[in-house]
């Protein structure tokens, strides 16, 4: 009886979780001394670092190298040319710009064009211009 009860007593759930616990523990220790603190192994071969740090430093200035500074430089100017200019444009009603070209459009084609469309596009453009008149107005 007394085998059985020690047995028991050995290898309960209490136990158990209390030896899977220890063992993550130890686990996690080790893997945090791994990450924070590298083998000595690994500064001792500085060398593949050095190397590495050489070729990215020749891949920068060869990147700064192939930039079109010239091209910049010259849109930087025409940027600001433009900017300095004044404008001339008056500022029109977009809407009152576009059917003014469109009619300017289809004056153009006037001797192609049937009467009736062209009594359209004329009541059209009274409209148009009548709403403007009542935008600038009202």
């Amino acid at each position: 009886m007394e085998t059985q009860q020690s047995w028991k007593m050995r290898y309960s759930f209490k136990n158990a979780t209390i030896m899977v616990c220890s063992f993550n523990v130890a686990i996690a220790i080790f893997l945090v001394q791994k990450f924070l603190f590298p083998s000595s192994s690994r500064n001792s071969s500085n060398h593949p670092d050095s190397v590495r740090l050489r070729y990215i430093k020749e891949s920068e200035e060869i990147r700064q190298a192939m930039m079109p500074l010239e091209l910049i430089r010259r849109v930087r100017e025409i940027e600001l040319e433009v900017n300095a200019k004044p404008e001339m444009v008056q500022q029109k009603d977009t809407k009152q710009t576009a059917a003014l070209d469109l009619s300017k459009r289809f004056n153009n084609v006037r001797s192609f064009s049937y009467p009736a469309s062209m009594k359209a596009l004329e009541e059209w453009r009274k409209r148009k211009m009548e709403r403007a008149r009542q935008r600038e107005f009202g």
